[in-house]
């Protein structure tokens, strides 16, 4: 339905545009508002948002149709007017359309003329409205999807390349905001939601400013991907800075005595880089997977609040540019034996 705001201080044009329009309004598709003058199509037009066309006469007391447009560019930008008008001279036309007027009809009014102006407007408003949500799809796309994925989608090779996985060596990173599940059971949603996606901010500036990619976010926390030169140093030097920015950055605002920590697990080696997911559902998620990406996560699930743990052989690979201290013999999930962790300190 398309709501019009019909302004006019005669009151037989608000009888003839029930009369003529009658069908049109009883099957739903037009529902006409009217005011007599400019000032009261602005007070209409407040109790009535979603009106999306205007049609006005020009001449009318207390506020005339060419002041109404100024006003109606100035505040409700999306409405459309026609100006309905005896005044069919050139100067009134132009003064009408450089005031943001969509058409201008002359009276007598030809109604079948006016029905064809309404529908084109009706449709000019429509292709706005669909452009704009589009706008606004798009933004939101970009709330959720990687800026490269989005340059990605138009090209030619994403077809072939959707399905293509490869093996590579990189980095994985598991960080987690220690103690968010607890005040989620005793503070509000949107305090808990808003306080963690700050705290998301912050680990996600640190990973980006070592190259670092942001694979998921699974709970309250984070899982970070690393590759290309000095990956597993990057990463190092990433969950470093993460630790200390959270460490001095206190977002706990009504919140009792609430302090969050991170615990990190890093792992490097070789990982599967793919689509993964279901095409049936076309959700696929590019991710890495393999024994590399599983041990990351019981590393970082071994971790106490503050602590970057690794494994010995990553130990021995960092050693020189890291200060790092032995934790011991750690049992971890789908291993036999155990592996040795050391904690990274600086």
């Amino acid at each position: 339905m398309t709501k019009i705001l019909v302004v006019d201080d005669e009151e037989d044009l608000k009888i003839l545009i029930k009369q003529r329009f009658r069908q049109k309004i009883r099957q739903g598709e037009y529902d006409f508002v009217f005011a007599e003058n400019g000032k009261n199509a602005l007070e209409q037009l407040l109790e009535h948002p979603d009106i999306d066309l205007v049609l006005s006469d020009i001449n009318m007391p207390v506020m005339d149709g060419l002041t109404l447009l100024s006003r109606l560019h100035e505040k409700h930008g999306l409405v459309k007017a026609v100006i309905i008008s005896a005044y069919g001279d050139m100067e009134n036309i132009r003064v009408a359309m450089n005031r943001g007027a969509f058409d201008f009809i002359t009276k007598p009014i030809d109604f079948k003329d006016l029905e064809i102006t309404i529908d084109k407007t009706i449709a000019h408003i429509a292709a706005i409205k669909r452009t704009l949500q589009a706008v606004k799809e798009n933004n939101i796309l970009r709330m959720y999807v990687d800026e490269t994925v989005l340059n990605f989608m138009g090209s030619k090779e994403m077809e072939v390349s959707l399905f293509e996985n490869e093996t590579l060596e990189g980095t994985v990173a598991f960080i987690d905001i220690c103690g968010f599940t607890a005040i989620s059971e005793s503070e509000s949603p949107d305090l808990v939601v808003n306080m963690l996606n700050s705290y998301f901010d912050i680990i996600v500036q640190e990973i980006i400013n070592e190259e670092g990619t942001v694979d998921k976010f699974l709970g309250d926390a984070v899982m970070a991907t690393f590759k290309g030169d000095f990956h597993l140093d990057r990463a190092i030097d990433a969950c470093l800075a993460i630790r200390e920015v959270i460490n001095m950055t206190d977002l706990s605002i009504g919140v009792s005595k609430f302090k969050p920590q991170v615990s990190i697990g890093i792992n490097s080696g070789e990982m599967v880089w793919g689509n993964i997911g279901s095409a049936a559902l076309k959700r696929l998620d590019y991710t890495v997977i393999g024994d590399t990406v599983n041990l990351a996560a019981r590393l970082q699930a071994a971790a106490d609040k503050g602590e970057i743990f690794i494994s010995e052989q990553n130990y021995l690979k960092i050693k020189d540019s890291f200060e790092c201290s032995i934790v011991g013999e750690v049992q971890v999930k789908n291993k036999k034996e155990p592996i040795v962790v050391y904690k990274v300190d600086k």
